[in-house]
């Protein structure tokens, strides 16, 4: 997706907004998950109220930072993929 100071075409511009996109709707989707599986029992059940508290804020510490985490290990790994040489059926040295 380098273009050495020229402008990017509308189809690069396209693939970027939806990696971001996809990005951010997994992340989402993750991290609810994430916070419906470490919450979820503190939600749902009848537990002492110092567990339904860790429960509860871990599950609020860990969606986030599960969120972050993925939005940037999608994007990091697009950005690397769209390093690949454009002629069919040649790879990188490194591939």
């Amino acid at each position: 997706m380098e273009t050495y100071g020229g402008r990017r075409s509308q189809a690069e511009r396209d693939a970027i907004t939806v990696e971001i996109g996809y990005a951010l709707c997994s992340a989402l989707f993750a991290a609810a998950v994430l916070f419906g599986a470490v919450a979820g029992p503190a939600l749902l059940f009848e537990l002492p109220r110092a567990v339904e508290l860790l429960l509860l804020r871990g599950g609020l510490v860990l969606a986030p930072l599960l969120f972050v985490a993925r939005v940037v290990s999608v994007l990091v790994r697009f950005r690397r993929e769209g390093a690949q040489p454009s002629q069919p059926g040649r790879t990188s040295p490194d591939s």
